[in-house]
């Protein structure tokens, strides 16, 4: 790379003027870029930062960056892309954990939404400036070199933050962290937690700062990691300070011979819907946000075309309102708009129009918000090459002229809609003076107290659940199906483009279906061998589970079985249940749904607030097939544990499975890897009933997630047949019942989770990369040879009857089974990475 284009000769001028230097010392590169990426895969802190002034007696440098769209105007994918960038590292320092984020006000409060969105954080709360009467104050803290020091947090309601998650600090720079140490002690003494994790785009500190960092930790007992693009240090030469102060006095506000336009815009936005977070957002708001955005788009993008036809367009946020006018300005680029992005300032910069320094035009203004006396700023606002926020914009073309005449759309919201905005000395007088077009974009904005009220009671209005006939062929008194009925959406896609999407990263596995693979009539003879030979094994699993389950939860439960592989287990335990059980064991009738999860998306929020608002949370059983490497496991856990973070009920995340091979749950019925004759099939033994769905483009809020009835398949059903040969088992193992929850009961249970280390070795040894593509135990190879896309497959024995039927599949499907002895579990299935080939 040739370096930035904010740069002369090579260095930048306030280096080369004043000695300010920044240093580079290591870049952390993307770990889960876009496909199409904006920027590099590493970027340098002269790529992310230039040197800046200010006339500050306790800090006279500023850096300015070059991706955040704050002083330069940027390119909005540029600005997001760093932020998915950001929150990829943050996302690798937590792991599978779930976690909230808090970013700073003002500048970071767009930064954070973006790495909050990037995670999948549970929350997302910005602090914030601003006095909102109608809500409460919950803490604060202070920032000590900023030249607006205050910081308050107004979660609605109140409480919604406080918890134990992990906390995630986004802030735009780290120089020395006595600002994100002083709010973590703030918010330590507030709400304690165990973990912190301070983001930021640039990392400046030095060593006594690192080591700041390390005491303040041992002092709160709380880890408290970093992530950042890259670290430096900055380079502050003797007497800076006094030689701003001796610079030329800045020219702002520059006046034109042609005062222009204003015109303005009213945009629509849902009061129920937060529209930044100053309030929170919430994971379960972003369907919501993300349809509100595209909705309040094509106003704009209207109104664009038919006034300022074929111009290049400046959106400009204000103040903490950052992440809804960048995703606006993202929506106008992506429709064919030439856009940038920034935003105005609290922060006094110097001005100084010279090649080589990165703030050239300023605007000073009025405050538009009542009450506030002092002046707000913004930088630039023009349309250059010099200012395209790109690291490599000396080597770019831009798609209109470098001197181009741009619309600069002013995004506010209700407190900034003022007489102030547009009186002499507001924002859109010293726009307009300059010779700029300005269109006033005003947003209506939430009321906190909708947000308040929508929280406190979850959804107000929820589905109902879907029953067979109608969905489904098991009955309406077996189950309650919590889903969507999508059977007349097309979602079905051909095995090996599926694949490829799924790995690529352009598409989640939840969004599609594979098509329904229909084994062969010997594969089905060899089910109806396998159900037979096996329905006693069966029989003893489902009731052993099942006697756990009462023995220590009570008889007051609610199973609710993860769909669809636990869906038909559920019924089998609710048969049990309702039989005659044995000796002195009254017959329970116990109530049984199915309810969706998705690995990386978590559990139906919907659903949960549905089954909370019908029964004792405390009563509710999560019911599954059996355990692989035990990710679905943890997947309801955490899932569960951000629902109640985010307000919702606390739910019971002990999984109950018929079959536990992987070790990882302490309620089974079984952990032998043995065939379950429900693994067998797809649709036509899950009571026709496809994999979930969960599409945002067909689940909208308020909604369950979705699935399919394959009506068409009715002729190939063996649903009931597999329910009723199972149940039919249960006299011939009822006495055997009671010795077998004994036996459970008497071991030691306590998950080891060995499944998934035996899963790690494999992965090694196979070269492969991801644990996502090995697939352990008979039911999830079962799986591979019906859904996904097969590479191979491995047996502990060669010729065991518990895996008669994959062997018939593997070679239906030209998959090679090679014979692993000592393999912990009976089979794997190894998924084939398109990536590679």
């Amino acid at each position: 790379m040739s370096g930035v284009a904010l740069e002369i000769d090579g260095i930048p001028w306030a280096t080369k003027t004043l000695g300010l230097d920044l240093r580079h010392e290591r870049s952390y590169g993307a770990l889960d870029a876009r496909p199409v990426s904006a920027l590099p895969a590493e970027l340098a802190i002269g790529e992310l930062i230039q040197p800046g002034l200010r006339r500050n007696p306790r800090r006279a440098h500023l850096l300015v960056s070059t991706v955040l769209g704050k002083h330069v105007p940027t390119e909005p994918r540029v600005v997001l892309d760093a932020g998915d960038r950001l929150g990829d590292l943050v996302r690798a320092a937590l792991g599978d954990s779930p976690a909230l984020v808090l970013g700073f006000a003002e500048t970071a409060t767009g930064l954070g939404h973006c790495v909050a969105a990037r995670i999948g954080a549970v929350g997302y709360l910005h602090s914030t400036r601003r006095d909102v009467a109608e809500v409460e104050t919950l803490t604060g803290f202070e920032e000590g070199h900023s030249h607006a020091t205050s910081h308050q947090l107004q979660p609605v309601p109140a409480d919604l933050f406080r918890n134990d998650l992990p906390l995630v600090l986004v802030d735009d720079e780290i120089s020395t962290g006595a600002t994100a140490l002083d709010a973590i002690r703030a918010l330590h003494a507030f709400s304690p937690r165990t973990r912190y994790v301070l983001a930021s785009l640039v990392d400046m500190r030095l060593e006594a700062d690192r080591i700041a960092f390390e005491q303040a930790a041992a002092e709160l007992g709380a880890e408290i990691d970093t992530a950042c693009l890259a670290s430096g240090r900055t380079v502050l030469p003797e007497g800076l300070v006094e030689a701003v102060a001796e610079l030329p006095e800045p020219e702002l506000n520059p006046v034109a011979a042609q005062r222009g336009s204003v015109t303005r815009l009213e945009l629509p936005w849902p009061a129920a819907v937060p529209e930044g977070g100053r309030h929170g957002v919430l994971r379960s708001d972003l369907p919501a946000f993300d349809a509100a955005v595209g909705a309040a788009h094509e106003v704009l993008r209207s109104r664009l075309a038919a006034q300022f036809a074929d111009r290049p367009v400046i959106v400009l946020a204000h103040e903490e309102l950052m992440y809804l006018p960048l995703r606006l300005a993202a929506e106008l680029a992506a429709a064919g708009t030439p856009t940038r992005y920034q935003t105005t300032t609290r922060s006094p910069a110097y001005v100084l129009d010279e090649p080589g320094y990165p703030l050239r035009r300023g605007f000073r203004f009025t405050a538009p918000e009542s009450g506030q006396e002092q002046p707000r700023y913004l930088y630039n606002a023009h349309w250059t090459a010099e200012f395209s926020g790109r690291p490599d914009a000396a080597e770019q073309t831009d798609p209109v002229d470098a001197e181009a005449d741009p619309v600069l759309v002013v995004v506010v919201d209700p407190p900034a809609d003022t007489e102030e905005l547009v009186a002499e000395g507001g924002l859109v007088d010293v726009l307009t003076a300059s010779g700029a077009d300005v269109l006033v974009a005003v947003l209506p904005g939430a009321d906190p107290r909708t947000l308040h009220a929508e929280r406190g009671g979850r959804v107000t209005t929820l589905p109902e659940p879907l029953h067979g006939p109608d969905f489904g062929s098991y009955a309406a008194e077996e189950v309650s199906w919590l889903l969507k009925d999508l059977s007349e959406v097309d979602l079905e896609a051909d095995v090996a483009d599926r694949e490829r999407r799924i790995q690529s990263g352009a598409a989640h596995y939840a969004e599609s279906l594979p098509i329904e693979y229909q084994p062969d009539a010997a594969y089905r003879t060899l089910f109806d061998e396998v159900l037979a030979d096996s329905a006693e094994r069966l029989a003893l699993a489902v009731a052993t589970v099942a006697e756990l389950v009462v023995a220590e939860r009570g008889n007051d439960i609610v199973l609710v079985s993860l769909a669809r592989a636990g869906t038909p287990i559920g019924i089998l335990m609710k048969r049990w249940l309702r039989s005659g059980r044995g000796a002195g064991l009254p017959s329970l009738d116990v109530p049984h749904y199915a309810v969706s999860i998705v690995r990386g998306r978590g559990i139906d929020a919907v659903a949960l607030d549905y089954l909370a608002r019908h029964h004792d949370p405390a009563s509710i059983v999560f019911v599954d097939g059996w355990t692989g490497k035990g990710a679905i496991t943890r997947e309801l856990t955490e899932a569960l544990d951000a629902y109640h973070a985010a307000g919702g009920a606390r739910f019971n995340d002990e999984l109950a499975v018929l079959a536990d091979p992987g070790h990882c749950v302490r309620t089974y019925g079984t952990r032998d890897d043995f065939l379950i004759a429900s693994a067998c099939l797809n649709s036509t033994v899950s009571g026709l009933v496809s994999r979930t769905v969960l599409n945002d483009a067909l689940i909208g809020p308020g909604e369950f997630h979705g699935a399919k009835y394959y009506r068409e398949l009715t002729g190939d059903d063996v649903s009931e047949r597999l329910l009723d040969t199972v149940a039919a088992a249960f006299d011939a193992v009822r006495a055997d019942v009671p010795a077998a929850v004994a036996a459970v009961q008497g071991s030691d249970r306590t998950p080891t989770w060995t499944g998934w280390a035996s899963v790690e070795q494999v992965r090694a040894e196979y070269g492969i990369d991801s644990v996502n593509f090995v697939k352990p135990g008979v039911g999830e190879t079962t799986r591979v040879l019906l859904r996904r896309l097969p590479w191979r497959v491995l047996v502990r024995a060669a010729e065991a009857p518990e895996h008669a039927h994959i062997r018939l599949l593997a070679a239906a499907r030209g998959v090679p089974v090679e014979v692993v002895p000592g393999l912990a579990y009976s089979c794997m299935g190894l998924i084939k990475d398109v990536r590679r080939t």
